[in-house]
């Protein structure tokens, strides 16, 4: 007869497990210590086996003949139940593996050859900062454009728009990973852009030190009374308009100060190529300056904070700030400013490029490039600074009047 509750609730523990049969294959298996567990018989591929259901008060005797008969009509339909609760168990497992998060860290780590770790660190932290706490944990081939915009509109409500933009742009790029490694159909995100989803924004550019302020600029740098390393690191970076992330991280063993040559390794750069830095007669005396008091972890500007880490990302700005430059100057906008100044003063176009390393996409040029203008560079890189020793001394003709001349002593 079948079970009921109140059958179940007299059940007492025996010297042996007892067994309380309901129907369809169902009883309830008492155990001497107490705990009662439910229990399918069933027969299948010719053999007897055994299921577990749940445990009693947890499952209730409807919740039990429910699990029952979801089994038998596994049964009826030719399936094993057991062996379809270990397949859905080990789904369950696979999809927890391809949630949003650890997909994002395996498209990372795909990347990491081809990024610097500074890069690398970057990515990371954008993600964590404003897409893991949306998307993270969610099975990958559940999240929908929705739930994407609704993360990214998130991050832009914190007032950093080109953030958002910054990590649309990420997490489309984990979706299109994900659908090359074959682990969801289609890219949810195809149709979301940032122009679309963003509020309109005004794009900003890194100020970039007017040249008429060069002069100006050159007298308060001499006159800088904060950390001397962070003087020379903005020195250094004047004369070889390196980008401060390749300036902070420079070593020396990248230094020959023979050959008046700075060779930054291709992971260190931003479009992971190696590039050739001529070193001026004035960039060579400060680092010789500096070369007695050499970091013992081959440093060039190791942070004064924090033993073995180079200068922070702020630092430079900082120091540029201290010298009443705020909003006016970053050490990154020293590039725009050699660059409009070499230029103006008819200086070949391709080999301001290549001093600039902004890398050529055609391979066979960008070998030519690095052999053919290595020594126009050097010509270039000594002019610059003899050009920045003039404007410190205040012997250099303004750009406007050399343009000029050059106009009317044209043919």
């Amino acid at each position: 007869m079948p079970l009921t509750d109140t059958t179940i609730k007299n059940a007492k523990p025996g010297p042996k497990p007892q067994r309380l049969f309901d129907a369809g294959g169902l009883y309830l298996e008492v155990a001497p210590a107490g705990g009662r567990w439910w229990r399918l018989k069933y027969r299948h591929g010719g053999k007897e086996k055994r299921l577990s259901l749940g445990t009693y008060p947890d499952t209730s005797l409807k919740g039990a003949r429910e699990r029952r008969d979801e089994a038998r009509a596994l049964l009826a339909a030719g399936l094993d139940p057991a062996e379809q609760r270990k397949a859905d168990k080990r789904q369950a497992e696979l999809e927890a593996t391809r949630a949003f998060k650890p997909v994002a860290l395996a498209w990372l780590a795909h990347n990491s050859a081809k990024w610097a770790e500074g890069t690398k660190a970057k990515v990371l932290a954008s993600l964590e900062a404003d897409a893991f706490p949306h998307l993270g944990t969610m099975p990958i081939a559940d999240i929908r454009a929705r739930h994407v915009a609704a993360a990214i509109r998130a991050t832009e409500a914190r007032g950093v728009g080109e953030t958002a933009a910054r990590v649309l742009q990420r997490v489309r790029a984990v979706f299109r990973f994900a659908v090359v490694q074959e682990w969801i159909e289609t890219n949810p995100t195809l149709d979301v852009r940032a122009d679309e989803l963003l509020k309109p924004r005004q794009v900003k550019h890194r100020a970039a030190l007017p040249e008429a302020e060069l002069s100006e600029f050159l007298a308060r740098l001499d006159a800088y009374e904060g950390d001397a390393a962070t003087g020379n690191a903005l020195r250094l970076l004047l004369l070889t308009v390196v980008r401060p992330g390749e300036l902070r991280g420079a070593r020396w063993d990248e230094i020959d100060l023979d050959a008046a040559r700075w060779r930054i390794p291709a992971e260190r750069m931003k479009m992971r190529a190696e590039h050739l830095v001529p070193l001026s007669r004035q960039a060579v005396e400060l680092l010789r300056a500096a070369e007695p008091m050499r970091d013992p972890g081959g440093l060039v500007f190791p942070s004064p904070y924090y033993p073995g880490k180079p200068l922070s990302e702020n630092t430079l700005n900082s120091a540029l700030a201290r010298m009443g430059y705020k909003g006016i100057a970053t050490a990154h906008g020293f590039r725009a400013l050699f660059s409009t100044v070499a230029n103006e003063c008819g200086h070949d176009a391709d080999v301001i490029e290549r001093q600039l390393a902004h890398v050529e996409r055609n391979e066979v040029r960008a070998a030519y490039h690095r052999a053919a203008y290595v020594a126009e560079r050097t010509a270039l890189a000594q002019w610059w600074a003899d050009y920045l020793a003039g404007k410190r001394a205040g012997n250099v003709v303004p750009i406007g009047k050399r343009a000029r001349r050059a106009r009317a002593a044209a043919p």
